[in-house]
């Protein structure tokens, strides 16, 4: 009986032993891992857009996706809520995309400094970046005039 109780004992020490190794490893291959800048700009691109989107506003107080004013055929849509103070999920929706858009623009701008040596390619960039940067800003500003 004891021959199988150390048996079983030491199989289970193998187990935990090769176990804590592997857990080990693992430790030092994510403590030690190097994510590319490129995913890390990203994923901090993209929350900082969230953010400014207004995000956790509409997770936190879970606005109206938007609302109908008036009945029958004279009635319309709002999708901006004609507040500074509250907001609906499409002031979020239309806020996170014109702020991609916008770096995306800011984005274009600058790779199109990477195409020095073929000018054309270069200019077509810049007025791309030049064109949804100021357009994002002329809607942004309209939509805060709409809402004020």
């Amino acid at each position: 009986m004891t021959v199988v109780k150390s048996k079983v004992s030491l199989k289970v020490k193998r187990r935990i032993s090769s176990l804590s190794y592997s857990l080990n490893r693992f430790y030092k291959k994510i403590s030690t891992a190097k994510p590319s800048t490129m995913v890390l700009s990203v994923i901090v691109m993209a929350a900082a857009i969230f953010l400014f989107g207004g995000g956790i506003f509409s997770i936190v107080t879970r606005p109206l996706p938007s609302a109908y004013i008036g009945s029958g055929a004279s009635g319309h849509f709002l999708f901006l809520y004609p507040k500074l103070s509250e907001q609906f999920i499409t002031d979020s929706v239309v806020a996170t995309v014109l702020y991609s858009l916008g770096t995306i623009g800011a984005i274009a701008m600058y790779q199109s400094a990477k195409y020095a040596y073929k000018p054309r390619q270069a200019y077509l960039m810049f007025l791309l970046g030049v064109v949804l940067l100021i357009t994002t800003y002329i809607i942004l500003e309209t939509t805060i005039h709409i809402k004020m």
